[in-house]
This record gives structure tokens, C-alpha cells and sequence, in this order.
């Protein structure tokens, strides 16, 4: 009886499993087609998600966004950019301040950024520039992160009753094994935000 019960707890448990590595791949299906979608078009602030900076300047990653974003703007698709980020163990500089340096270097004016700047996850990010968006009253946003962070980020924002548009930093497409365990990577995050787990 015991070797019977034990049996079949095993095969529930495998059935779980089963069943959350399904819904984790179809996220991360959706996560790829979302990737490489531009949905720019106009809004009330252009939101760029936090990557690393070195002392004080961006990291060629973050210094890719800012310059879509810097794009965006120039387009006149939004009249305000709000970069986020925190300092992520620096002890002076934090991501959001490096980005507004870096954005009032190339001609945005002061009254135009808006810093979320204590963010130190995306989920943490992401709830705060929703809170600053909410204090002005912007009801939409384009979201300017690398392609694989988008569904994720534009689903948290939607959450919390914003209209949200992705545009992903340009970037040469590569299907590798890299590439495939961000996707895989950003859905089991998803997944655990629905469930009320943040990272």
C-alpha cells in the first residue's frame, strides 16, 4: 500500500511538472514573438529599463537603450523619457542617474527625464515607474529595453492600468542556445510575478 502511494505521488508530481514546463515554454514562446515587435507610436513618457554602469557611465548595453530612446524622443513620439535603475552594489552612481546624465548630455532638457533610481530588480523597477507615472497622471508609455525584457515589463505596467507599447533596442537577431535561455529565463520570472513571487 505504502510502495502504491508513494508511486502515485510520483506520478503527480511528475504530471506538475509536466504541466509547468508546458506553461513556462509557451511564455517564453510568447516571449520571442514579442522580442522583435516595434510598437512605438505616441505616448506620455518613454520608460527605459536599468542595466549596468561602470563608475558613472553606461554600460554599452544601457548606453544601446538610451540611445533608442533618445531616438524615440528626438521622433517626437513622447515628451518625456523616465529611466530606472538602481545602484546595483555601486556605492555613488545608480542606473537611472547615469541614464539621466547621459540623456541631458545629448540635449533633453532637464524638466523632460524623469528618474526612478532605486529600483535593484525589474520588478522593483517596474512598480515604482508605474508609481511615478501614476502621481503625473501618464496613462501610456513606450518601453525601450532589449528585446527578451519587453513582454515581461509590458505586462507588469498593464497590470497596473497603464497602455503600453514595447520597442526593443536594435540589436543583430541571434538564434543560439543564449538567446533561447533568456527567453526561458524571463518566463519562469513571469511566471513567479503571476504567483506573486517578485525577482
Amino acid at each position: 500500500m505504502r510502495r502504491r502511494l508513494f508511486t502515485l505521488a510520483i506520478f503527480v508530481v511528475a504530471l506538475a511538472a509536466a504541466g509547468a514546463f508546458a506553461e513556462v515554454y509557451s511564455i517564453a514562446r510568447k516571449i520571442e514573438r514579442q522580442s522583435t515587435v516595434d510598437e512605438a507610436r505616441p505616448a506620455d513618457v518613454i520608460v527605459v529599463l536599468g542595466a549596468a554602469e561602470y563608475r558613472g557611465r553606461p554600460s554599452p548595453v544601457l548606453e544601446r537603450r538610451l540611445n533608442h530612446a533618445l531616438w524615440l524622443y528626438h521622433q517626437g513620439l513622447a515628451p518625456r523619457i523616465l529611466t530606472t535603475g538602481g545602484k546595483g552594489g555601486d556605492p555613488v552612481f545608480s542606473e537611472g542617474e547615469v541614464a539621466r546624465a547621459y540623456l541631458s548630455k545629448h540635449d533633453v532638457p532637464a524638466e523632460a527625464i524623469l528618474v526612478e533610481s532605486q529600483g535593484d530588480t525589474t520588478v522593483y523597477s517596474t512598480t515604482a515607474a508605474a508609481e511615478i507615472m501614476h502621481r503625473l497622471n501618464l496613462k501610456s508609455c513606450i518601453v525601450v529595453s532589449d528585446g527578451y525584457h519587453i513582454f515581461r515589463v509590458k505586462r507588469m505596467l498593464q497590470s497596473d492600468g497603464m497602455s503600453v507599447y514595447g520597442s526593443p533596442r536594435p540589436e543583430v537577431p541571434r538564434n543560439d542556445w543564449r538567446q533561447r535561455w533568456l527567453y526561458f529565463r524571463q518566463a519562469v520570472a513571469y511566471a513567479l510575478w503571476r504567483i506573486g513571487i517578485p525577482v
